[in-house]
């Protein structure tokens, strides 16, 4: 029996390159499938503003292709773990490898490393380039795919209120006294909330103090009655600073700007909750993948002609793809204040991790 926590250097190397292989040519695989199921229902909606064509097609796969990686990156960890091993196991390459004296976490610990790695990568991956990509869609969505302002700091589906009326916009660009709104949609309500007139505009700027509303058009919802209503100022009382607080999207935001802004609503006074989970999920996401070999790994071991193979495969999945419900029903939870934030981002990973180890121990160590 060897007490090395790695096998040897070539075994781990052609385990590691092996897993690695098999990691992308799925992620490739669900990417490509998928991106192309998104653009069928994506294209008609991004060819309908006049001057766009196919630029705008790949100008959009080229921003959705970030998000599906990291989307889809530890499922495909899970299924390249599950296609190796049970290959590994037909082959008769497990059952060597333990009668060369090998534990179970000896054959998995090059997975588990590279698994490491992978997490790592997404990271950083997600962090430099999945929330920039995220944040430019978004917006780009808003607009009905037309042109956006080219300036920083674009958000989208921006909800404010002012005493019983809202603001609303579908993006927001720039900060402090130069952000702009687009889409904007001005709900007066009467004392008792019924929705006395809406006034919509294509755009607002800030007026100190208010919001001036350009090319507005005023509904009367009493007297159901449409009229223009020209340039006109609305909510005196917002200010940047206010709708700095209130239009944050996490999801477009790096791990280190989504901290300080939790910092900043917490000095404020305001719900930092959804916040905050999202904020340890950023890391509890990624690593996720170290989980994958682990949970998988019940389709490695045991006898492939034991007629047993593809229902130990068919429980390594199951077990990937519960931990998936979990950590997302759980994270759903945390952002409605549920779950701790913590606990609401690392329950799932512990439980998991705690049951894959038992799993493990329990029929091969």
């Amino acid at each position: 029996m060897q007490f090395d926590f790695f096998p040897s250097r070539t075994l781990t190397l052609y385990l590691a390159k092996m897993f690695i292989s098999r990691i992308l040519a799925v992620l490739v695989m669900l990417v490509v499938v998928l991106l192309a199921l998104d653009l069928l229902g994506e294209t008609g909606d991004i060819l309908a503003p006049a001057g766009n064509g196919q630029a705008e097609i790949l100008r959009y796969a080229g921003l959705r292709v970030p998000q599906l990686i990291a989307q889809f990156l530890p499922y495909s960890v899970l299924l390249a773990t599950l296609i190796m091993l049970v290959a590994l196991n037909q082959n008769s390459e497990v059952i060597a490898m333990k009668a060369a004296g090998l534990s179970a976490h000896q054959v998995l610990s090059p997975l588990l490393l590279t698994a490491l790695i992978v997490s790592v990568l997404s990271f950083g991956f997600n962090e430099r380039v999945v929330t920039r990509a995220t944040a430019s869609l978004k917006a780009w969505s808003a607009a009905d795919y037309g042109p956006i302002p080219e300036v920083s700091g674009l958000r989208s589906n921006v909800y404010l209120t002012d005493g019983d009326n809202i603001l609303t916009a579908t993006s927001l660009a720039g900060s402090g006294e130069a952000t702009q709104l687009t889409g904007v949609t001005w709900y007066e309500r009467a004392p008792g909330g019924i929705i006395a007139q809406t006034i919509k505009a294509p755009s607002a700027t800030y007026a100190a103090p208010g919001w001036r509303l350009e090319n507005a058009t005023r509904f009367d919802v009493g007297r159901a009655i449409s009229e223009d209503a020209g340039d006109l100022v609305v909510g005196d009382t917002l200010t940047p600073e206010q709708i700095d607080l209130q239009s944050v999207d996490p999801d477009a935001l790096s791990f280190w700007e989504l901290g300080e802004t939790i910092d900043t609503f917490e000095e404020a006074g305001r719900r930092t909750t959804e916040m905050r989970a999202k904020w340890w999920h950023r890391i509890s996401g990624p690593l996720s993948a170290v989980l994958m070999p682990l949970l998988g790994s019940v389709a490695a071991f045991g006898l492939a002609r034991s007629g047993q193979l593809f229902v130990r495969a068919v429980i390594g999945m199951a077990l990937g793809f519960t931990y998936f419900v979990v950590d997302n029903a759980a994270l759903a939870m945390g952002s409605f204040g549920g779950y701790p934030p913590f606990l609401a981002a690392w329950a799932p990973f512990l439980l998991f991790l705690l049951v894959g180890e038992t799993v493990l121990i329990r029929t091969e160590e």
